[in-house]
């Protein structure tokens, strides 16, 4: 047999490796395919000129700090010999030497004078440049004003008087420069300069690189006709190296390099006198033009080659590095996904093989691309933040892959329920209690009455009922019990701390003393008569601890409301569960479990400190090395809450408590504290958690949003939307759980299209209230228990709508984001409309709530609405239920199966609520 295991284990391994190797390859045929080679023409040996402004990294003309003479000097050096000529833009401070130095270098000069709202400033600019321009030879050019026109800064009546005296005073070409659109929206301008100075940037109008040079010669050659006779200089143009994407215009290194190489060579064919758009990148420049302003350098801030002037271009030049770190994590995170795995079929390994590898190259290129821009102590913030944020999306996208895949793809379950053989089977005593607080006196008879026919020899009910004030609430039931005999007792405690926990501990300390077993049900439970019977036998083994089975309900068909709840709450019993199971970490909840006294004697019972006690009940009995065991079969079913406020405070109480337990148990889950956790229960536990704490993020992430959106709105000509990448990661998430989600409801719940989407509505409308939970669980512990309330009246419409408000109101501040974004910025770029896309989807949630809001406040509204005429069963659930007698099985798929009374032996039935329609 050890033989067999160990050829076993040598298949499984190799067939994981081949895996791994098919789909590494791929990601690296990827990154070949993504950075082929494309030969371009070679940059020639001496341009005609470059834009030039001298500032280094540390440098801001707009506060005055200029580079040095000598750094100035130097960066000529650099120039020297491949270039005729630099333009320049103004004639202040050092930038007044620039004709000096360039002399030495045997560089021409294009002098600029800076002319805007300073008029005073104007003035002295241009006494300036008349100054320099008598005493430097190398002059050969004058450009009075940048984009004046354009910004509007001046009157243009203005600009002509500054044009037209000085073309008196000197006798060199006089211009101003302004884009090419301008000179023909305004051709009075051509009438008092010498030349035509012309910017053509392609980038900036949206074009496509591979058609951004022609282009440029289809402007020019208007440019000609407009206004023949006339010279024309080009006096800007260029592509960015990074930066927003503007229609078809992508700013990239290798968009540069092929934009500037091709027009290189066209200009020259068609004689064009130039100045590219720049000679070195200049960061400061991004507080007035967006970030792309920084990168249209041929050369870094640093003074480096941003690209090669004669080889190939290739989008990443060092892309085999990337791959080959990003197969490296790929291969790590696979092999984790795949510890303790082996159940996983070839599809499911593969599946998570294509998740593991494609997030870590999108994280590999994410940071990448991230670091090839220029940080400030603004864009280390935002990277820090963009690297927690693509570690966590990963994180979650892993986790949530990991459970689609064994949800689906597995070749058994190695910890299945299986029922103990009839040798086997004892009769421990039982002590079942139910914890009650103002509840409907006829719902909990009920469920008392339901206890009474269980076909079980030995056990006792313990109704404990804690702070319930009013008289008439509590006294009916305990005059009902007291008619019941001796294995019914009642207490009314009043007071008694520790909401449920204290109830469940109070009942501990009055157990009878020869019980073995302590059951847990809620006191709208109606359970069949064999949960007993069947999951006793189960404690034979001494290291079981908990045996559990699922929460279910029986108001489903009630209205379109709960219907709606229903399908949310199925998924985690028929996937989640069942995947933790396969590991020993299910969530026990307070409900339809039994756990060994002993057991919970030694974990010292029920945490009066949590207000999810079941929960932490389970992990600490896990902490103590016992096994649970999950039964996938319904042996009760419960009410659902009446109101959508009710389903919200129930999500909050589960989230809250979810987050009191990791603050108090961390250490142990990450082994601080010795225990005897597995490694797949702290997995399940930590990993189970982390959608949920991803909605806590990601309520921060949407006021950031909302934020920055307000930034693009007010000043849309400096507030760029945020990188692509912070739309990607949100999308991506999103996109993926809603895939998963809905495949698994379709594959494994079973559930119709409708049932489908009303489950993804109802999970979606509990995001804000999870992520209100996450937080405040982060900061206090000291909530309260909320209750779920049984058979109350609906709310009225407009009190259902208020229990949405703080939804509604994100909502339309979202909407009207997006609104204010698309009516602001030019949607033309693919960033704007990425941007709006996730403004979009993150309203959804809170569009969620509205709906489910408006819908608990129809109370009528069948449940035919959302597609629950009849509810399907699990394939996990239907095997346990194959061998019931037709009435059980009727229940099962009928909400509105009524068991007659006079067959109350007849095991298996829920008999229907009272007061139900």
């Amino acid at each position: 047999m050890g033989n067999i295991d160990v050829v076993v284990e040598s298949c499984v391994t190799k067939a994981n490796v081949f895996i791994a190797t098919i789909i590494a390859a791929l990601t690296f045929f990827l990154w070949a395919w993504i950075n082929q080679p494309q030969e371009e023409p070679a940059w020639p040996s001496r341009i005609q000129g470059f834009s030039f402004s001298p500032l280094r990294a540390d440098q801001d003309p707009l506060t005055g700090v200029y580079p040095s003479a000598a750094e100035i000097d130097a960066d000529l050096g650099l120039l020297a010999g491949k270039t005729y000529a630099v333009r320049t833009y103004t004639v202040e401070d050092v930038m007044a030497q620039v004709p000096e130095l360039a002399a030495a270098h045997g560089i021409n000069v294009a002098l600029g004078a800076w002319i805007d709202k300073n008029l005073e400033r104007n003035a002295t600019e241009v006494q300036s440049l008349l100054s320099i321009a008598r005493d430097k030879h190398n002059v050969v050019r004058i450009i009075v004003g940048n984009e004046v026109v354009l910004r509007g800064d001046i009157p243009n009546e203005q600009l002509f008087q500054y044009l037209d005296m000085v073309r008196r005073t000197v006798e060199i070409p006089v211009s101003t420069a302004e884009p090419w659109h301008v000179w023909l929206k305004y051709p009075e301008l051509a009438e008092h300069v010498d030349y035509l100075a012309v910017h053509m940037l392609p980038y900036w109008e949206g074009v496509n690189v591979d058609t951004a040079v022609e282009y440029v010669v289809a402007q020019y050659n208007k440019l000609k006709a407009a206004f023949p006779g006339k010279p024309i200089v080009i006096a800007e143009v260029g592509w960015p190296s990074n930066g927003r994407t503007r229609l078809s215009a992508m700013a990239s290194e290798s968009n540069e390099a092929k934009f500037l190489r091709r027009f290189l060579v066209r200009a020259e064919r068609e004689k064009y006198t130039y100045y590219l758009m720049e000679a070195f990148d200049q960061p400061w420049k991004q507080q007035t033009e967006g970030a792309v302003g920084a990168y249209w350098g041929v050369y870094d801030v640093e003074r480096n080659p941003k690209f090669p002037f004669t080889e190939p271009i290739v989008r990443i030049p060092h892309w085999y590095l990337l791959a080959g770190l990003s197969v490296l994590i790929a291969a790590i995170k696979f092999a984790l996904l795949l510890l303790d795995s082996n159940s996983l079929r070839h599809r499911g390994k593969s599946f998570l093989a294509v998740v593991a590898f494609a997030a870590a190259t999108a994280a590999v290129w994410i940071i990448y691309d991230y670091l090839n821009r220029y940080m400030t102590i603004g864009t280390v913030i935002v990277g820090i933040l963009l690297a927690l944020g693509t570690l966590g999306v990963i994180m979650v996208l892993l986790t949530e892959a990991h459970e689609w895949a064994e949800a689906r793809w597995v070749t058994d379950r190695r910890r299945a329920f299986k029922p103990m053989p009839d040798g086997h089977r004892g009769f421990p005593f039982v002590s079942i209690h139910v914890p009650a607080y103002n509840e409907p006196p006829a719902m909990l008879m009920q469920t008392i009455e339901a206890l009474q026919r269980l076909n079980y020899p030995n056990y006792e009910i313990l109704v404990i009922d804690n702070n319930t004030k009013n008289p008439d609430t509590w006294r009916p039931v305990e005059k009902f019990c007291a008619q019941l005999g001796s294995r019914v007792r009642f207490f009314h405690v009043d007071p008694l701390a520790g909401f449920k926990a204290g109830a469940l501990n109070y009942a501990l300390k009055h157990t009878a003393a020869e019980a073995e077993i302590i059951a847990v049900i809620d006191s709208d439970y109606m359970v069949n008569k064999s949960w007993l019977t069947d999951l006793i036998p189960q404690f034979a083994n001494p290291k079981v601890g908990i045996v559990q089975a699922p929460q279910d309900y029986r108001d489903q068909g009630e209205n379109a409301f709960k219907a709606m709840c229903y399908s949310e709450y199925r998924g985690f019993f028929f996937i989640g569960m069942i995947t933790r199971n396969e590991r020993n970490a299910i969530i026990q909840h307070g409900t339809m479990t039994m756990i060994r006294k002993s057991v919970l004697e030694q974990v010292g019972g029920w945490g009066e400190w949590c207000i999810t006690e079941d929960a932490e009940l389970g992990l600490k009995v896990f902490e103590q090395g016992y096994e649970a065991i999950y039964s996938s079969n319904s042996y009760g079913k419960g009410l659902m809450p009446d109101t959508f406020l009710d389903f919200k405070k129930q999500r909050f109480r589960w989230a809250y408590g979810a987050m009191q337990i990791l603050r108090r148990h961390l250490p142990a889950l990450l082994s601080f504290k010795e225990n005897k956790l597995t490694v797949g229960q702290r997995y399940h536990f930590l990993a189970g958690w982390l959608p949920w704490i991803a909605d806590g993020f990601n309520l921060f992430f949407n006021i950031a949003a909302l934020g920055w959106s307000a930034a693009m709105i007010i000043a849309p000509e400096r507030i760029d939307p945020p990188l692509v990448l912070f739309s990607i990661l949100p999308l991506t998430l999103f996109a993926f759980k809603m895939s998963k989600l809905v495949y698994l409801y379709r594959t494994s719940v079973l559930s119709t299209p409708r049932q489908t989407i009303a489950a993804a509505i109802a999970g979606l409308a509990l995001s804000h209230v999870i992520a209100q939970a996450i937080v405040q669980g982060f900061l206090t512990s000291n909530k309260p228990f909320f209750r779920t309330p049984k058979l109350v009246h609906s709310a009225p419409l407009f009190r259902a709508i208020l229990s949405a408000y703080e939804e509604a109101l994100l909502l339309a501040a979202l909407w009207c984001a997006i609104i204010g974004v698309a009516l602001q910025q030019r949607i033309e770029s693919a960033d704007i409309v990425l941007w709006i896309f996730v403004l979009m989807v993150q309203s959804l949630p809170y569009l969620a709530a509205v709906i489910v809001s408006l819908l608990s406040g129809f109370p009528k509204l069948p449940a035919r609405f959302v597609g629950v005429d009849v509810v399907n069963v699990s394939p996990l659930l239907a095997p346990s239920l194959s061998d019931n007698k037709p009435a059980a099985l009727s229940c099962v798929l009928n909400p509105d199966y009524v068991h007659d009374k006079g067959q109350a032996d007849n095991g298996g039935e829920y008999p229907k609520r009272a007061d139900a329609p």
